[in-house]
């Protein structure tokens, strides 16, 4: 009797099964707000993110697999995040998730992908206990490629105390978690410098009238305003101080670059001054080819990227993961884990080169050394100073001994 016809049917069987095994795609979660105020930064952290996926489908994909984006609207809203983290999980079987723009929404939600081992790239959220949410456990899922706001509470308190020399200034803050956290570093930072802010004031999401805040700051002698909040808000600052006839400098966190902000504050929100790990100009072949692929397939209004930063971070968090995930040889969560606390190939990145960014005990890639001070002009955001313009040209890595970033509490 010949078997050789069954046995040839059978492992033609087992190679089509393999096969299609192999090809089918990796899953990977997009969450961030695509409506409301904060959606400039999530649709423009979005299209970075499918930018790369594209680049990098067209390149053959990873592990000879194609990369399928699973984007979801958390609208900035902690309840919809949570619904949306467990859909990703429990329903999509994502193998890794990126986003999370809303530092609310972040600490609300990650605990569920802590929970199912699944790794998460936090690419715009800057709170400073994100990545340290889970420090008490043994193993930490959570990593993040923005300046986290150690980092940038420092380097506003820098800018307006060292650099500008003013004494008094004020710290107005939304009332999110965002914004008063980052309060709470503004205030550290402003504490090692032996400086009390003379008026500290809190405003709600969707506020239109600051006047109360800025009488006070402008009653206790305020030379400068701190800021901590979004562009909607941030931009009612400036206009409330244009009705006031009262203009003095805003210093803030790197929101100050939002599109939002800079359209609907106008020339009230001229040389506000802000951190920012990226500023939309070709200072690197890199960022060239990055900004000329990015206006040639989004085309977006004026050629300005409504939140630079969002899109170039978006973008470094796929590059970054693809690299883990080839390193791993695997989409187990574990294993992509792993790779990315010691990855061996450094990612050329549009913020910034990546070499060995993350450890077991360090899940933050950006240092104090690679934030850049950006200043509202001409309707964008340019840089405010020509040595730090300098600066963006160079190859720059992760520093661990970076000064300027305060002590994280853990």
């Amino acid at each position: 009797m010949n078997f050789t016809p069954k046995f040839l049917t059978a492992a033609a069987l087992a190679a089509a099964m393999s096969f299609a095994i192999a090809a089918d795609p990796i899953k990977i979660g997009v969450a961030g707000p695509f409506t409301g105020g904060s959606s400039s930064m999530g649709v423009s952290m979005r299209d970075g993110v499918r930018l790369a996926t594209d680049e990098i489908n067209k390149a053959g994909g990873v592990l000879g697999r194609q990369l399928q984006l699973i984007e979801r609207d958390d609208e900035a809203k902690n309840e919809r995040g949570v619904q949306i983290a467990q859909e990703l999980i429990n329903k999509e079987k994502v193998a890794v998730t990126v986003g999370y723009i809303n530092t609310g929404v972040a600490l609300a939600s990650q605990r569920f992908y802590q929970e199912a081992k699944i790794p998460v790239m936090n690419n715009v959220a800057t709170g400073s206990l994100i990545t340290h949410q889970f420090d008490d456990q043994p193993e930490n899922y959570i990593f993040r490629n923005a300046a986290h706001d150690s980092i940038q509470a420092p380097m506003v308190v820098e800018e307006a105390i060292t650099r500008r020399g003013y004494k008094k200034v004020a710290i107005l803050a939304d009332s999110t978690n965002y914004g008063q956290l980052g309060r709470e570093d503004l205030e550290k930072a402003l504490a090692l410098k032996g400086i009390k802010a003379v008026a500290v004031e809190k405003f709600n999401i969707k506020d239109v009238d600051m006047t109360p805040q800025l009488l006070k700051a402008k009653e206790a002698g305020a030379e400068a305003v701190l800021t901590y909040g979004i562009g909607p808000e941030l931009a009612q600052i400036a206009n409330g101080m244009t009705k006031l006839g009262w203009k003095v400098p805003m210093i803030g966190s790197w929101t100050l670059s939002m599109a939002n902000f800079i359209d609907n504050a106008g020339p009230g929100g001229e040389g506000a001054r802000m951190p920012q790990t990226f500023i939309q100009e070709p200072t690197t072949p890199k960022r060239q080819s990055f900004i000329i692929n990015y206006l040639k397939t989004f085309n977006p209004k004026n050629a300005r990227i409504d939140s630079p930063v969002s899109a170039a971070q978006g973008y470094d968090s796929i590059y970054l993961l693809a690299a883990a995930i080839k390193q791993a040889g695997s989409t187990d969560g574990p294993k992509i884990k792993a790779a990315l606390e010691d990855l061996k190939t450094p990612v050329d990145g549009v913020v910034t080169s990546y070499n060995k960014p993350f450890t077991a005990k360090d899940h933050d890639a950006i240092t104090a050394n690679i934030p850049v001070f950006g200043e509202v002009k001409g309707s964008r955001v340019v840089y405010a100073y020509p040595d730090d313009q300098k600066k963006a040209s160079e190859v720059r890595v992760k520093d661990v001994n970076a000064k300027g970033a305060l002590a994280v509490k853990k």
